[in-house]
């Protein structure tokens, strides 16, 4: 097939030749672009041209025997297949090649990573608050009400995460991250001014309910405007933020020692994210990819242009295009998740938080201060800062690393390096010839549990999810998976303790270390790498039927 010999009349058929088979571009949503012996152009922005040849395109225009005018790039194109007049199949060029992004991302990241830093201060803020507001509630030795406290926050967002999937569906992005800021300001008040262990309990209940939804919807939102060659980085983001989070409670509980009541301070301080989070988002985009499913395509335009540039408005419209085209369906009902067709995908999201969880993370974080305390550590609440600051640290190098080592080498070197450092704690705890140091090793071996963690278990999960989900069930997939994710968090919460207790710290720890290997075994089988790939080509990828 030469470059001016043929036509495109009507629907146009595409086979992206390294990612398999998909069907139909024919038209947008409520609004068709036919291909017949023209060349279509809009808002100055070339949409559809085509040569053959070699790997790039050169510099000026040429017109086919019918009459196409076939536009040049320097830009390498994406190889596809496209019908011929003549009924072949024939090798050309994508209609939409890659150039850089020239719009704004980052500062609506940022606006939707408050919600990551409220997941991750709700979630450590009880960790030093926990022993003054016990004594403060008239609860010290009732260790039920106190498990309680901490769990009630897991239980609430594990319904808020369900929520999330289907308020995101039907209100959009950034409507329900507004939303989701009325019970994480009312729940933190409440937590603030608390002067019973039920309202205590209520507040953490909306609290929950709060950071339950933002925790499915920021990777969601973010992964959908984020640009696919830095989508990695940006959206390991999400887990950096939720890590400062966590520091930022470990932190704001070191006055503690000198004013017992400053643990009011402390859940009082979450009001002002909150409201600042409702407020950013009202002047934040709204995720592209919802607007095109609801047929909004001037506003998709609009919001392409503001987040990558005018310049690439074509190319994200063309791969919006090509993934609804060929599934013109509803919006997936949550029994549609567990279908043959869908169900692989999404037991991989679950079983990757599931894994997460069970790991330990979340009862490092939340017991921390007790286990140092037990190893004899002498300052427990700066133990748990330097904890923090480690999980910082490592999310920050993960960013780095995402786009280029890829999301599932991250995943296995990542939980590889939390069982082995599971298993020194459980030896540090067994070994008598260690006991002492076995607070300095307690102190080592959590350090480098974290940071493990935080190169891949903690970043890469919530970043591959919206990444490996069709377009149709994305959010209640990935609601479903949080929903694992909290269901698993609330009973390591609520038995934690109870556990160390009847077994042993040494012992939990080597269960721990148990699960690590095993989630190593699983990712090897199971998961996919998605690097470099934009999420329409990766829903081609894993569901031929597109």
């Amino acid at each position: 097939m030469q470059a001016s010999t043929f036509s495109l009349k009507g629907s146009v058929g595409f086979e992206v030749q390294r990612r398999g088979a998909f069907q139909g571009f024919g038209g947008f949503r409520r609004r068709n672009f036919s291909f017949s012996n023209e060349i279509c152009v809009r808002k100055s922005a070339v949409f559809c041209g085509l040569r053959t040849g070699g790997d790039s395109m050169g510099a000026e225009l040429a017109r086919g025997r019918n009459g196409i005018e076939v536009v040049n790039s320097s830009v390498k194109a994406r190889s596809v297949r496209v019908q011929a007049s003549d009924g072949d199949i024939e090798d050309v060029k994508s209609l939409n090649p890659k150039v850089k992004s020239s719009g704004t991302v980052l500062p609506f990241v940022g606006v939707a990573c408050l919600g990551a830093i409220l997941f991750g201060y709700h979630l450590g803020v009880v960790n030093g608050a926990l022993e003054y507001l016990a004594k403060d509630l008239g609860i010290a030795e009732n260790t039920v009400l106190q498990g309680w406290v901490v769990s009630t926050l897991l239980a609430a967002a594990t319904v808020g995460s369900f929520t999330g999937g289907a308020l995101a569906d039907k209100f959009g992005r950034t409507r329900t991250f507004q939303l989701d800021a009325i019970p994480l300001v009312i729940g933190a008040f409440l937590c603030a001014t608390a002067q019973s262990v039920q309202t205590m309990i209520i507040g953490r209940l909306l609290a929950g309910i709060g950071i339950g939804i933002s925790s499915a919807i920021v990777p969601l939102y973010i992964s959908e405007i984020s640009p696919t060659e830095i989508r990695g980085a940006l959206g390991s983001v999400n887990q950096l933020f939720i890590c400062v989070g966590i520091l930022a409670a470990l932190v704001a509980g070191l006055p503690l020692a000198g004013n017992p009541l400053w643990w009011r301070t402390m859940f009082g301080i979450a009001v002002v994210p909150s409201v600042l989070f409702a407020l950013g988002m009202a002047f934040s985009p709204e995720s592209p990819r919802w607007l095109f499913q609801q047929g909004k395509l001037p506003e998709a335009e609009k919001v392409i242009k503001t987040l990558y540039g005018k310049e690439r408005v074509a190319e994200v419209m063309y791969d919006l295009s090509s993934a609804v085209q060929g599934s013109a369906e509803p919006e997936a009902g949550w029994f549609e998740l567990f279908s043959s067709r869908y169900w692989k995908v999404v037991s991989v999201g679950a079983a990757l938080f599931m894994f997460q969880q069970l790991a330990g993370i979340n009862a490092v974080v939340y017991y921390s201060t007790s286990v140092f305390r037990s190893a004899g550590i002498a300052s427990d609440v700066a133990a748990s800062a330097l904890v923090g600051a480690s999980n910082v640290f490592g999310t920050a190098v993960a960013s780095s690393l995402m786009d280029r080592q890829g999301r599932k080498s991250l995943l296995i070197t990542s939980f590889a390096g939390m069982a082995a450092s599971m298993l020194l704690l459980s030896l540090s705890f067994t070994w008598k010839v260690l006991a002492p140091y076995s607070g300095t090793l307690a102190v080592v071996g959590t350090i480098l549990y974290v940071l493990s963690f935080s190169l891949g278990a903690g970043p890469v999960p919530a970043l591959l999810l919206p990444e490996i989900f069709a377009s149709r069930i994305r959010a209640k997939a990935v609601a479903l998976s949080l929903g694992m994710h909290w269901t698993s968090n609330f009973f390591i919460g609520l038995y934690f303790l109870s556990v160390v207790n009847k077994f042993g710290i040494s012992s939990v720890y080597l269960g721990f270390a148990g699960i690590c290997f095993l989630a190593v075994l699983y990712i090897a089988g199971n998961v996919v790498e998605t690097k470099g790939r934009s999420l329409e080509e990766i829903e081609r990828a894993l569901n031929p039927a597109i």
